[in-house]
């Protein structure tokens, strides 16, 4: 699997906002609303090609963040630097998560100076946390987001390289 990473761009940014996922992984669908695309632009996300397709995106700092898992001071620990990811839908359960994550860990690696990684995951997605645990990843903490569907419960975990 050889990745090319880079900033994130409007055209890419366009199409990952219309990406749709299949139930249970519907949360993780965006809206393609000029807002997503903004956020999407905002400088800490990175889009991935793969043999010239576009296959996901990274992002770092606060935009990996569940806002409100501050309130719980699961982010408090600031020697982490927070990562968020998204693989294309049609791409998830075909086993190239463990691939797409280490080279994406590779990537912030090489364009920051720490090497201590958080990452939030809904409770739910089992595929990702197995993913996240084969890397490397534990589990350190859990906090509720409240939604329109009811409580989505999130697991916080780290990955100390």
């Amino acid at each position: 699997m050889k990745l090319i990473f880079n900033n994130m761009k409007k055209e890419e940014a366009k199409e990952i906002s219309n990406w749709k996922y299949e139930e249970p992984y519907s949360i993780y669908s965006l809206d393609g609303s000029e807002e997503t695309i903004a956020e999407f632009m905002n400088g800490s996300y990175y889009f991935v090609y793969e043999n010239n397709k576009l296959i996901g995106y990274f992002c770092f700092g606060e935009s990996a963040q569940i806002p409100v898992g501050k309130k719980y001071g699961v982010y408090d620990n600031e020697n982490y630097i927070d990562i968020g990811l998204g693989l294309k839908p049609e791409m998830c359960g075909k086993g190239e998560g463990y691939n797409f994550v280490k080279a994406g860990l590779d990537y912030a690696k090489s364009i920051f100076i720490k090497n201590k990684f958080r990452l939030t995951v809904a409770s739910f997605n089992k595929r990702a946390i197995k993913v996240y645990k084969k890397v490397g990843f534990e589990e350190i903490d859990y906090f509720t987001r409240k939604n329109k569907k009811g409580n989505i419960n999130f697991i916080v975990m780290i990955l100390d390289n």
